[in-house]
This record gives structure tokens, sequence and C-alpha cells, in this order.
């Protein structure tokens, strides 16, 4: 009986936290929007809710944790 071919699974935590766009960029979430908001000015917060790509050298690292994304 031939062997199954061996493949990578998921990790279930980088894909919580990251998101792999058409194009292939990775995106991510940032930090400092949990709690001690009311220090934190409306325009700060605003761009804290959005996400932001992820440094190129850290790309390769994600993408092999998320072999079918």
């Amino acid at each position: 009986m031939p062997k199954a071919i061996a493949r990578s699974k998921t990790r279930k935590s980088v894909a919580k936290r990251f998101k792999i766009t058409a194009r292939g960029k990775v995106l991510r979430a940032h930090s400092s929007r949990r709690h001690l908001l009311s220090s934190k000015r409306a325009k700060r917060k605003r761009r804290l809710g959005k996400a932001a790509l992820v440094d190129s050298t850290d790309t390769a690292r994600i993408k092999a944790n998320l072999p079918f994304g």
C-alpha cells in the first residue's frame, strides 16, 4: 500500500491572528486597543482598529504555519 503524503497542519493560533489577502499579503491587528482607552484620542483608536501589514521578514514564517491560507 502506498504511503500517504505528509501534510502540514494549520496552526490554529496563527489562523486566529493573521489573514492572507488575495494577493498573498499577510494582515495583522494592532495592539493597545483593549484597555486604558480613555487616555487615547479618537483618531488613534480608529487607526488601531484597522488591519496592518506584517513585515516582509515575517511573512514566510506565518505562511508556513497557514498551508491552506
